[in-house]
């Protein structure tokens, strides 16, 4: 049958206080008394024995980040402030797509634009070269970005 031995007795408590006032570690400690170190720090805290804030060293200042270059939603709004002011008025004409192109041959160079309902025999896209930093061409553009649709939707 197992014994109640205190973990703590005097001459542990006395050890304790001994490495405590010599300066070592918890885990230091721990290791010469032969108990855990959250028992060391348990019992120095039921003692009241703490030691002083760390000398903290000041913190390197970092220095200021440069900021990054425009960011996208302005840039696209740049764009299109430039393609509205070289627009031509709207008109109910279609836009040649000459360059029609599939799924498989879209690129970042070729105008995004759906032609037809998809899942339909002669689907594809317009294939035009598109406005920079856009991607549709600058028909679809004015199509896609009208100026105050989301009031236009809002009112219904």
């Amino acid at each position: 049958m197992l014994t109640n031995i205190p973990t703590w007795t005097t001459d542990r408590v006395e050890l304790l206080k001994s490495h405590f006032e010599a300066g070592l570690t918890c885990r230091e400690i721990a290791a010469s008394i032969g108990v855990s170190r959250n028992a060391v720090i348990g019992k120095l805290s039921r003692l009241q024995l703490t030691r002083g804030p760390a000398p903290a060293e000041p913190r390197p200042t970092k220095a200021a980040r440069e900021r990054s270059r425009k960011s996208i939603p302005r840039l696209q709004y740049r764009i299109l402030q430039a393609v509205y002011e070289n627009a031509q008025p709207l008109q109910e004409e279609p836009i040649a797509s000459d360059q029609r192109c599939s799924l498989l041959e879209l690129s970042n160079e070729r105008c995004r634009w759906p032609i037809n309902t998809p899942g339909a025999e002669d689907f594809c896209f317009c294939g035009n070269t598109p406005v920079e930093g856009m991607p549709y061409c600058s028909g679809h553009t004015r199509l896609a970005y009208r100026p105050g649709s989301r009031q236009r939707v809002a009112r219904g």
